[in-house]
């Protein structure tokens, strides 16, 4: 039954805990490493700049967009987005999430496979995400009115539900390669172009580490929410 209490909600406990820890740890790790200047003093626009360059890049523009923790690149149109604190900013964080962006940048340029399915799946998520929820709700309300009619119409918009919810899943599992990947691409340009050195690197690892477990966290939840789906769908 759909109504009254839901014991599979218990499932959703552990995933809920790690996703409010792991905000946490971002939080913390951005809100120390922002206030430690990296010994070069390079802005993360600057630091964007020369990894996107010195990698074959230089078309690739950065725009500078508003918000904390916005910045993103966008492989559709070859563009990145830094925040305005990450693009003047010469701190540890700043210049961590700046070559995280770029090492997105990278991954476009080198076709990295990941980044290629992950962006192909965008369209589709963003038409299923939104209607997944509906069907699922929608499906068990008419399986749980008893009729053979409701139920078999039910049934079906369950269905679909649990497959769209299947799709969502899927895209926060392939996101974790692509953002781990970024992350290791960071750390080697950030070294390898004298950007960051000794305690510096130390300090990136740990800002990108602790942004790379909410990816972590939001696919522990889905998978949580879809074994719950599941078993409901079981009782029906």
């Amino acid at each position: 039954m759909f109504y009254g209490y839901d014991p599979t909600f218990i499932l959703l406990i552990p995933a809920i805990i790690f996703t409010m820890v792991a905000q946490g740890k971002v939080k913390s790790a951005y809100a120390k490493y922002s206030q430690i200047p990296t010994r070069r003093g390079l802005t993360g626009g600057e630091v964007a700049r020369r990894i996107l360059d010195s990698n074959g890049m230089s078309h690739v523009p950065i725009e500078v967009i508003q918000g904390q923790l916005t910045d993103n690149y966008d492989p559709t149109k070859d563009v990145m987005h830094l925040s305005r604190e990450v693009y003047s900013g010469t701190s540890i964080a700043s210049v961590s999430i700046a070559a995280h962006e770029s090492g997105h940048a990278i991954q476009d340029a080198r076709e990295y496979s990941f980044l290629k399915f992950r962006v192909s799946m965008v369209p589709v998520v963003n038409l299923v995400s939104g209607a997944s929820w509906p069907l699922i709700i929608i499906g068990i309300l008419l399986v749980a009115m008893g009729s053979v009619q409701t139920a078999g119409i039910g049934n079906m918009l369950l269905n679909l539900g649990i497959v769209a919810f299947c799709i969502v899943v899927l895209f926060h599992t392939v996101t974790l390669p692509v953002e781990f990947n970024a992350s290791s691409r960071a750390i080697k340009q950030l070294e390898s172009l004298g950007i960051i050195e000794g305690d510096e690197i130390r300090g990136a690892k740990k800002v990108l580490s602790a942004a790379a477990m909410t990816y972590v966290a939001a696919l522990a939840v889905s998978v949580m929410n879809l074994i719950r789906i599941l078993l409901i769908r079981g009782r029906q």
